[in-house]
């Protein structure tokens, strides 16, 4: 699935990317749950029995200690354990809680993932060496131009001479290239003596025969946004994770170990990662968990640790009224969007089953609070608490809070990205539903992204309509709707309802997104979903592309799509 990513690129089968994108999701588990059928016929004793897998777990661990990816190995054992003991007896004695040895001590083939290109000549004939060697079927639209917008862009932001050769510059391409939606990413480094600044050429397909450079990515956030907790997961083939990981935390230095490995499509060993990085972090901390600062939602109940930035989600046992979803519901809900283009304007989350937690860590007022509202899934002592069933999210500031105490311009600017949010989803075929303030967030780069995920449904499923006007005074008075209202019926015009108590947001709002109240903008995009239409959503600024003759304002994160953007079939 993911050697093919290179020809649907070069062949512009942009539903096909998004086809193997949700396949390759689902393919770890079918792997798995074959395995597990297959464990008791392998050996006469009691696989019930937690000895046995001690044992298991020390043979394994010396079968696989000179292979190159032993950690991914050993991630899958893992889940190999707790499919059959549903999430429970999680101890290093059984499975590979912590790692068997540290990455940085692994014996590893001699094996370069990447190319080293000095600088013994000019900037734009070592780039030009670089570009053709990668060797895409299709022929680039136009090298010389795109080589000449790179080396200005470098030399404006980096302040490299472009026309001499730099003893000191080296340039590091990963051999691999990493694969997502509708785009082919470059991924390098320029190092200059101490120094190292990321090298990420994002290339499209003009779907006429060529392939060009859209833009270059020198600084890390940047970087760090493409690589952004908010995407997809890429398609790049990587024979040696670690050393991929390694690489990109030289140019992401904040970038976490399980972030990085989930970002390269290896989400199961990502989340033995973050479990292992929470672990670490409680003992190296001692605030206690408590309930997330905002307004406490109808169908989760959110808790955190204030000295870490994620934030752990509860589905209660009952859900408070006017909420009419089921647990399976919501989870499906959750399922939806792990397997869709996020968009870079959707969290994503981690599912887990039996978490632990200490007993000491939990503030006595939040472990009330879910003693309260989700019993069923709260099991503890005076040493653990065990939630039966929890997401992950990063934290987040909530959007209504940011805006009780944001400046009239970052209200504008919180605003247009709440906007473009609500649009860059709805290209993406999801439609948020619930889309009230408080269940958006704003990340540390000042984006807005959706992270209430128990009313999403696809856009192509819902009707919009417009409101009818009232037939009389009496329906103009009436405290309820004069006109049938059926399960998938949406009125955009009621979206004013959101801003409730916050004039000043919604005036920001109407001021650049108002086609959102229109329901032909709905409709004319549901057409073009429905017609096969794969909208682009580039992680990077639309002012950062380069120059084309026939350059589109497609959907970059900051464009503003109005209802004469949307593109007819």
């Amino acid at each position: 699935m993911t050697l093919g990513a290179k020809r649907r690129f070069e062949t512009a089968d942009w539903q096909a990317v998004h086809a193997y994108n949700s396949e390759r999701i689902e393919l770890y588990k079918e792997k798995a749950s074959k395995v597990v059928q297959l464990v008791s016929a392998v050996t006469s004793k009691d696989i019930t029995s937690t000895e046995i897998w001690n044992d298991a777990k020390l043979a394994y661990a010396h079968l696989v200690s000179n292979h190159s990816n032993y950690e991914i190995a050993e991630t899958f054992f893992n889940s190999i354990f707790c499919s059959i003991f549903d999430h429970r007896y999680i101890h290093d004695r059984n499975i590979f809680v912590l790692p068997s040895r540290r990455l940085e001590d692994k014996p590893l083939p001699d094996y370069s993932i990447y190319v080293r290109y000095e600088s013994d000549d000019s900037l734009c004939k070592m780039l030009r060496r670089m570009l053709d060697e990668y060797g895409f079927a299709e022929p680039w639209e136009d090298i010389e131009r795109d080589l000449e917008s790179i080396c200005e862009s470098l030399s404006t932001e980096l302040g490299i001479d472009r026309n001499i050769a730099d003893s000191g510059l080296r340039i590091e391409m990963l051999e691999s290239v990493f694969y997502r939606n509708k785009g082919a990413y470059l991924v390098g480094r320029i190092v200059r003596g101490d120094s190292i600044h990321p090298l990420i050429l994002p290339c499209l397909n003009n779907e006429a025969g060529g392939i060009y450079v859209d833009t270059v990515i020198s600084d890390q956030d940047g970087a760090s946004i493409i690589f952004s907790f908010t995407r997809s997961h890429f398609m790049v083939d990587a024979p040696i994770p670690s050393r991929f990981v390694g690489f990109l935390r030289s140019i992401m230095p904040n970038k976490t170990l399980h972030e990085l490995y989930t970002t390269l499509g290896f989400s199961k060993h990502g989340k033995t990662e973050f479990y292992r990085d929470v672990i670490q972090h409680m003992r190296g901390s001692d605030d206690k968990f408590v309930e997330a600062e905002g307004i406490k939602g109808m169908v989760m109940t959110v808790f955190t640790l204030p000295s870490y930035d994620v934030v752990f989600k509860v589905i209660k046992d009952r859900f408070d009224p006017p909420k009419q979803v089921t647990e399976e519901i919501v989870k499906e809900k959750y399922k939806l969007v792990s397997r869709s283009d996020r968009a870079g304007r959707m969290a994503d989350t981690q599912e887990y089953t039996n978490f632990i937690f200490y007993r000491n860590r939990f503030a006595d007022e939040l472990l009330t609070e879910l003693l309260r509202v989700a019993p069923s899934k709260v099991e503890y002592n005076d040493k653990w608490v065990i939630v039966s069933h929890l997401y992950v999210e990063r934290r987040m500031e909530p959007l209504n809070i940011f805006l009780s105490r944001a400046t009239e311009d970052e209200t504008y600017h919180v605003m247009d990205e709440y906007g473009n949010s609500i649009k860059q989803m709805a290209a993406a075929n999801i439609f948020p539903g619930d889309m009230l303030l408080k269940n958006f967030g704003v990340t540390r780069h000042g984006r807005v992204v959706f992270y209430d995920y128990d009313e999403i449904c696809l856009l192509t499923e819902c009707n919009f309509r417009q409101i009818p006007p009232p037939r009389d005074e009496y329906d103009e008075m009436s405290s309820t709707p004069w006109y049938s209202v059926g399960e998938f019926d949406v009125f955009p015009e009621e979206f004013r309802l959101f801003f409730s108590g916050n004039p000043r947001a919604r005036k920001a709002f109407e001021k650049m997104h108002a086609d959102l109240y229109d329901y032909r903008y709905w409709r004319k995009l549901q057409e073009a979903l429905n017609g096969g239409m794969v909208f682009d959503t580039f992680p990077y600024r639309r002012r950062k592309r380069f120059k084309r003759e026939d350059s589109n304002a497609d959907l970059t994160y900051d464009s503003v799509m109005s209802l004469g953007d949307i593109p007819q079939q």
